[in-house]
């Protein structure tokens, strides 16, 4: 069950009449040579950090140790949503409160990194409790963001400081599209549909953290990914395509990244990081 490209991991599935989260144990059984058991074990044991982390930073009022971020998720959590108590609130509330766990230095799980950390669980715990799918069904979803993930980390980047934050959020939100996509029930090809949308919309996001700090505009930004994520499933799951294919937006992606100057990828030299605010938080913040 080897595969090295998006493409690749969805042909297997088609042609094997299983899902493209079957096709991704199966591999990591072989490669890992675990059992079964043990694979889903790791994953189970992945998942309940994730659920720990946004029962966390539900919760969690105070400020992170730089006093940059911290209680958002909670306010979001409480808010009376004028557009009703929909998945997009539940989606936000999530990815933020990861991300505060994280900029608290709490426990998380990096995935695809930790400042993309509150994506993933995010849109696969809000769509878990909207279709009523039990923990099994989304620690499979989870093998499916993972095997997107990976192919990512092989033929491309998942580091802002080499691509910027296309890498991470942008790679986050497409991995979470894809799994929501086949938590949903949608057919492999629509996991890669929902992967390319969610990605070739997010191409050139910068990685511009203010102070070099991984909470602003970073933890706001998981937020707005996630839900990102969420529209390009909904729209693979009605069968809109995206027209480039998937491995060709990753490939468009490490080109973006090659272009971008150093000072959008991490190093706190330009976009948001320096603004006037943004200095003037560096400076309060090294006194």
């Amino acid at each position: 069950m080897e595969y090295s490209t998006i493409e690749e991991l969805i042909n297997l599935a088609s042609e094997n009449e299983m899902t493209v989260s079957e096709i991704v144990i199966q591999s990591e059984i072989e490669e890992s040579e675990k059992s079964r058991d043990e694979v889903l074990k790791r994953m189970r044991e992945t998942f309940e950090v994730m659920k720990e982390a946004v029962e966390e930073g539900k919760n969690k009022q105070e400020k992170s140790p730089s006093g940059l971020s911290g209680g958002d998720a909670h306010r979001l959590s409480n808010f009376d949503d004028f557009l009703g108590d929909n998945i997009y609130k539940k989606v936000m509330t999530y990815a933020v409160a990861t991300s505060e766990v994280n900029a608290s230095m709490g426990k998380i799980v990096a995935g695809p990194t930790a400042g993309s950390s509150g994506i993933v669980p995010a849109v696969l715990l809000a769509v878990g409790e909207k279709i009523n799918a039990d923990d099994e069904e989304i620690i499979k979803a989870l093998f499916t963001a993972s095997g997107l993930g990976m192919v990512v980390s092989k033929k491309a980047t998942l580091a802002g400081a080499a691509g910027g934050c296309q890498a991470e959020c942008g790679v986050g939100s497409a991995m979470a599209a894809g799994a929501a996509v086949e938590l949903a029930g949608g057919k492999p090809e629509m996991v890669a549909n929902a992967f390319a949308l969610a990605l070739k919309n997010l191409l050139g996001l910068v990685c511009d953290p203010v102070a070099g700090l991984v909470e602003v505009p970073c933890v706001k930004r998981n937020g707005f990914s996630a839900s990102h994520a969420l529209t390009a499933a909904n729209m693979a799951l009605a069968e809109v395509g995206s027209v480039i294919p998937a491995d060709e937006v990753v490939e468009a992606m490490t080109q973006i990244g090659n272009l971008m100057p150093g000072s959008l990828k991490e190093t706190a030299m330009g976009g948001l990081a320096a603004t006037e605010t943004g200095l003037k938080i560096a400076e309060e913040l090294d006194e």
